[in-house]
This record gives C-alpha cells, sequence and structure tokens, in this order.
C-alpha cells in the first residue's frame, strides 16, 4: 500500500483505532488527563439547574429527556458540519476518537487497590478507588472493596472502551463520540442515586441500548474461553441475562469464568439524600467471595478478552486486503 486512501474503509478505520490506543496508552502512562472533564461539569450544573425534586416522577423524567435533545443534537450537529472543513480527515477522526475513548488507568488503578489492599493499607484502597466508581467506598471491608474493582475494571472497560471502538469501526467516529458523550450523562445522572432516579431513566436506557451489542460480543468471547471448562453450564446460566438491556450476562460469565461471587449489596450517597442500600442481583452465588488476588486475575482476563478482540479485527484487515489485491 502507497497511501491510506488505498486501504479498505475496515483496514482505515481499524488504522485510527490501533493509532488511538497506543498513544492513549502512551499519554495516559505519563500524565493523567480527562478530556470530556468539561462536559462532565456541564452535566452536573444542568441537573442542578433543571432537575427540580419537588416536581413529579413523570415531569423529572420529562426534563431528563430534554436536557439530552437540547445537548446532544447540538453537539453532534455542530462538530457533522465542521468536518467539511477539515482536509486531514485521519486526524480529524483520530482526535474524535482519541475524545471518545476512555482513560487506560484502570489497570493500573486495579493494581494499585491489590498493593493497598496486600499491605493492609485499607484507607489508601478506598481512596484509589472512589473516584472510580459511583458507590459508597467508605463502609467496605477487604472483601467489598475487591469485588467493587473487579466491577468497576469490567463495567469501565466495556462501556468506556470496547463499545466505544466498536460503535466507531461501525458507525465511524462522531457516533462513537455521540455513544461516549451520552454515557458521561449515564453517569451524571445516574438513576441509583435518589435525586436522578427519574430524570436520568433516558439517558441510562439509551446507554445500555447502544452497549447492547458490544457487550453480547465480548460476553460471547468470555464464553467462548471456557470451552473445556464447564463451557455448556455457563450458557446455560448465562443465557437467560443474554437479550436483556444491562450488562448482567457479562458480569455473571467473569464471576464464573474466576469462580467468584459478585453483584450484591452496594451503599449509594447523593450528598443531598441519606445513603441507600441496593440490593443488587447477585452472581454465582454459591462461588467463594473475591479475593484479592482476583483483581489481578480479573484484570488479565478483560484485557486477554480485548486482545483476542483486536487480534480478530487485524485478521479480518489482512483478510480483505488480501482478497482485494486479487481480485
Amino acid at each position: 500500500m502507497t497511501n491510506l486512501t488505498e486501504l479498505s474503509s475496515f483496514s482505515y478505520q481499524l488504522l485510527i483505532l490501533l493509532a488511538v490506543i497506543l498513544s492513549k496508552a502512551i499519554i495516559s502512562h505519563f500524565s493523567h488527563h480527562e478530556p470530556l472533564r468539561f462536559f462532565q461539569f456541564y452535566c452536573q450544573k444542568l441537573s442542578d439547574k433543571v432537575n427540580n425534586p419537588t416536581n413529579s416522577p413523570n415531569q423529572q423524567t420529562i426534563a431528563g429527556l430534554i436536557a439530552i435533545v437540547v445537548t446532544l443534537p447540538p453537539i453532534i450537529i455542530i462538530l457533522w458540519l465542521f468536518e467539511s472543513f477539515v482536509e486531514v480527515d485521519f486526524l480529524w477522526q483520530v482526535l474524535l476518537l482519541y475524545i471518545a475513548i476512555g482513560s487506560f488507568e484502570i489497570t493500573k488503578a486495579s493494581k494499585d487497590i491489590a498493593q493497598a489492599l496486600t499491605a493492609k493499607q485499607n484507607y489508601l484502597a478506598k481512596e484509589t478507588l472512589k473516584p472510580w466508581v459511583l458507590r459508597e467506598t467508605e463502609p467496605l471491608s477487604s472483601l467489598g472493596l475487591s469485588k467493587a474493582c473487579i466491577e468497576m475494571q469490567l463495567l469501565r472497560s466495556l462501556q468506556q472502551g470496547y463499545a466505544v471502538a466498536f460503535i466507531f469501526m461501525t458507525l465511524g467516529p462522531l457516533m462513537a463520540l455521540c455513544y461516549r458523550l451520552l454515557l458521561e450523562m449515564h453517569y451524571c445522572w445516574n438513576t441509583k442515586l435518589i435525586i436522578h432516579k427519574h430524570f436520568g431513566i433516558y439517558s441510562k436506557h439509551l446507554a445500555n441500548l447502544t452497549m447492547w451489542l458490544p457487550v453480547r460480543i465480548f460476553s460471547s468471547l468470555l464464553l467462548l474461553s471456557s470451552i473445556g471448562n464447564n463451557c455448556i453450564l455457563f450458557w446455560n446460566l448465562s443465557r437467560k441475562h443474554f437479550f436483556q438491556l444491562n450488562n448482567n450476562v457479562a458480569l455473571l460469565l467473569l464471576s464464573l469464568n474466576l469462580s467468584i461471587k459478585l453483584g450484591g449489596v452496594a451503599m449509594y450517597d447523593d450528598k443531598k439524600n441519606a445513603p441507600e442500600k441496593l440490593r443488587k442481583i447477585s452472581f454465582n452465588d454459591r462461588a467463594r467471595q473475591p479475593q484479592i488476588a482476583d483483581i489481578i486475575y480479573a484484570s488479565k482476563k478483560i484485557n486477554n478478552m480485548i486482545f483476542v478482540s483486536l487480534f480478530l479485527m487485524i485478521f479480518v484487515a489482512i483478510a480483505i486486503e488480501y482478497i482485494a489485491s486479487n481480485i
């Protein structure tokens, strides 16, 4: 190939994805930065302005939908119009994907939490985990911290990395950024907090709907990785979750692969109401509670599934280019 224009559309998108992954991994290694910090601040202020707790549940739900409508379409339209003025398409797509794709510091944070727990520094582990989760970390024991850390690794990797990459490869960088902005709205207006119980319903459902297919692809790879080790049993246990509009199937399959228990009770506090204890679904109830070492095992398992996905895409791209060159 002499230039990028000779590549197939799939190979071109994959090249951009790999370039962004490499560049963001290098930059994240030397400095912590969050390109969407201002958007997070905007979402919080918008919620404070329009989400009135004294309104009826229907009014709060409608207000949440209006907040999405007045925020997301204008940003996407402006970026779409601006795209026509950009001469270097490759750099423009790299920039949009760089903003859309999540932090590469999850693995490092997980290792730091595991090291802190090993050294019996529970307070340090709680403070390290706190920015990454919505739940209250203060009441968590060592076992609770291990479980929360594993769940955080999986969900953050799926939501901010795997789903973004999938949408970019199928729908392009603008839709990938659109999804990521919607995800940030879901984070800021999470329905687990009492004040956002109704206001965040639409952002939650739209985010889950967008993530549905990439999460199922990841879960299928998790299931295939258990071939020769109760694969059929794992499928029988997880298939009822497969078509649900949530991430339960991935949590269940990870818990089965690691032979640990995930899910269960979690405490949430939105600072404006009394802390609320939510009894979420438990996964693999008969298994043992996660240990500190399981944080590292979970990280390896998740990263292995991501590497397998990248390898499969590279293989497909090479096959496409080979076939195209021989036609």
